[in-house]
């Protein structure tokens, strides 16, 4: 089941409670799916290794399990994640109506969220984590720590974007990844929130910004995060709509069916071209339908991170 459909919209302000609540569901949920045995790694320990020193197994853990761990420490820590938040105007998309007093989810809301629950899952592995947001130029950058100090202020971040939606706000995602790509630590996870509707560069320029984060030995996993049913689909009703421009502000006044079957197969191939580069460049390309929930976004940083190890 989905959290975000058993919570109040007021509860969506509340980044750290939701992130912690999303995380301790889906590490229960992962006990009864593939990736049992996941779960130790969220707590101080790690499985011992045969030939290792004692000094640090956990009795109690043994007398409990049978098994041998080993408590983890701060000097640990290997993996520095860098979050990658677009906020241009176009994720967020859908915007609230006027009358609307439901919980609704847009595409930055999605990201948010996505970027909180990560966060608490890399403290709890006492990983290093930072966060850059991107839109025109790069806005927010910090470097990686593992502090709960610094986990709030990332937090106090995203609030602020859900907080402060801007029209007419445009896209610089290539100029960014770029400059990302070379401020970062070498060897990072960087986990990318972006619909890659960048409004300033073709796709080629984009895809070399993505190529410039492999060509520094970074380890990258992109969310092409959307609304499947309206930007992928166009599912809107056959009647006339004003459709704006999140990001110029253009405007266009049409029935949804009058184009539907040509818009559909350029989304289409679109994405399509996405995930073909993402794949020559050794890129992990994620579909981020916002309607779909955060599991899979945990689920697949589980996979990349496990890989990471061996």
């Amino acid at each position: 089941m989905n959290l975000l459909n058993n919570v109040e919209e007021r509860q969506l302000g509340n980044l750290e409670l939701l992130a912690r609540q999303v995380v301790e569901g889906f590490i229960i949920g992962l006990h009864k799916s593939p990736f049992h045995g996941f779960s130790v790694e969220f707590a101080e320990h790690r499985l011992y290794n045969p030939g290792e020193s004692t000094r640090n197994l956990d009795w109690k853990v043994f007398a409990r399990t049978d098994k041998l761990f080993v408590k983890r420490f701060e000097e640990e820590t290997n993996l520095r994640c860098q979050l990658v938040i677009d906020a241009s105007s176009s994720m967020y998309f859908p915007e609230k109506a006027k009358n609307q007093k439901k919980l609704y989810l847009n595409k930055i809301r999605f990201s948010a969220l996505a970027a909180s629950a990560l966060m608490n899952l890399l403290q709890r592995q006492r990983d290093a984590f930072g966060l850059s947001v991107f839109a025109e130029s790069l806005q927010q950058h910090t470097p990686c720590k593992s502090s709960t100090t610094h986990y709030r202020l990332l937090l106090s971040y995203l609030d602020q974007l859900i907080q402060l939606p801007e029209r007419n706000k445009q896209t610089a995602a290539a100029e960014s990844l770029h400059q990302i790509a070379e401020s970062i630590h070498k060897r990072s996870m960087v986990i990318i929130f972006s619909d890659m509707m960048d409004s300033g560069a073709d796709s080629d320029e984009l895809f070399r910004a993505l190529q410039h984060l492999k060509h520094n030995k970074h380890e990258v996993i992109l969310f092409h995060v959307v609304d499947q049913a309206k930007e992928m689909e166009l599912a809107f009703d056959n009647r006339p709509y004003l459709f704006v421009d999140m990001e110029t502000g253009e405007k266009v006044r049409l029935q949804s069916n009058q184009i539907k079957d040509q818009y559909v197969a350029q989304m289409k191939a679109f994405k399509d071209a996405l995930r073909l580069k993402c794949m020559q460049y050794k890129i992990d390309f994620v579909e981020a339908d916002i309607n779909k929930g955060v599991n899979p976004i945990l689920q697949s940083f589980l996979v990349k991170r496990s890989k990471m190890r061996i």
